[in-house]
């Protein structure tokens, strides 16, 4: 079918609300919007507020459009590499579910003007923060800057953004810049999410390669890609520790298993190509990337409310052993279903593969 011939056909499928509510959903990607919250609440608790709940859902609305903005804009300039990389997956709308640029663009505009709107009206500093974080997200994505086929440049300058803003949402809201110590959270946040994107290219590598996109993962290989994002996700959470206010022995070893756990999962992933495991290992590594954050957040979040040790600890073990057990069901049975848009043509039996972001 021509191009023209499914840009008169799509829309009639993706013009219903329920469709609009999807896509808006699917541009959000859930998982990563949850990481952008936690490290939103890890700046509002490092400075004082973790109890403030409204605070919080005002700073989690310019940081959701900052995102819907930097997918939306990503999906738009990637669609060549996505249709050879993704063909038929509900969670890219361009390439998946049929939906028109003009959407996306719509998607992206609108994003982009709530993001800026939803900052400054927190303050200036983090409109301004918003707005340096939009066009850095630009600037990856497209030309002429296009830093996303810069190979190491990409996996250094995306984290800083995707951590930056959030953060500095939330800390800016309610406290100067962080200084001295308190600059080591933010930077344990930093490196880690540097060991975790440069899993990302693992699914795309295919197309990347076709079109002279040199990730790490293309110009150094899958054992040496593996073996960087260890050393960021080791790095990072020793940081997260230093960084940490009054870390607990239950704290140092919840985080201590965890990242045993992602060395073991990208030990195994730098041994193994097969796709579907590949992928399952990825998003294995994601949730107890989530999980060390929420163990973190849980700690800073009891330490003002003077609970005691025991309890302290008994929450922390807890969220460990719910993280390991949903690393062991990824592993076994993959994902759940997800809320996605109608797939097109003859991909529309093709299931979504996991994902690792």
């Amino acid at each position: 079918m021509s191009r023209a011939r499914e840009n008169a056909v799509r829309p009639e499928r993706l013009r219903t609300p329920a469709n609009r509510l999807r896509l808006l959903v699917t541009v959000a990607r859930p998982p990563v919007l949850m990481l952008f919250a936690l490290y939103t609440a890890l700046a509002l608790a490092g400075a004082g507020r973790a109890g403030d709940h409204l605070l919080l859902g005002r700073a989690l609305v310019p940081v959701a459009a900052f995102l819907m903005f930097s997918v939306a804009v990503n999906d738009l300039a990637d669609e060549r590499i996505d249709r050879v990389n993704l063909p038929g997956d509900p969670r890219r709308p361009l390439v998946g579910a049929g939906a028109l640029r003009a959407e996306m663009t719509v998607v992206a505009l609108a994003s982009a003007a709530v993001a800026v709107a939803g900052g400054f009206l927190l303050g200036p500093w983090p409109g301004l923060a918003v707005i340096a974080g939009l066009l850095v997200s630009a600037g990856y994505s497209l030309p002429p800057v296009r830093l996303s086929d810069r190979g190491a440049v990409a996996a250094l300058v995306l984290p800083a953004c995707y951590v930056a803003v959030p953060y500095l949402v939330g800390w800016l809201a309610v406290a100067p810049l962080p200084r001295g110590r308190g600059m080591l959270l933010p930077l344990g946040l930093y490196v880690g999410f540097v060991g975790r994107i440069l899993l990302k290219d693992f699914r795309d590598v295919r197309g990347d390669a076709l079109f002279g996109k040199r990730t790490f993962l293309v110009r150094h290989g899958r054992v040496w890609t593996c073996r960087f994002s260890a050393v960021g996700w080791t790095a990072g959470c020793a940081l997260l520790l230093a960084g940490a206010p009054r870390p607990t022995p239950a704290l140092v070893t919840a985080s201590a298993v965890q990242l045993a756990v992602v060395l073991w999962l990208l030990r195994r992933l730098a041994a193994d190509a097969h796709p579907r495991r590949e992928a399952l290992l990825i998003s294995a590594t994601a949730i107890v990337g989530r999980g060390m954050l929420l163990t973190l957040l849980a700690h800073e979040s009891m330490l003002p409310q003077a609970w005691s040790p025991l309890a302290r600890s008994a929450v922390l073990v807890a969220l460990l052993v719910l993280t390991l057990g949903q690393v062991r069901v990824m592993l076994r049975h993959g994902p759940k279903p997800r809320l996605s848009l109608p797939v097109e043509g003859p991909a529309a039996d093709l299931r979504a593969q996991p994902s690792g972001v």
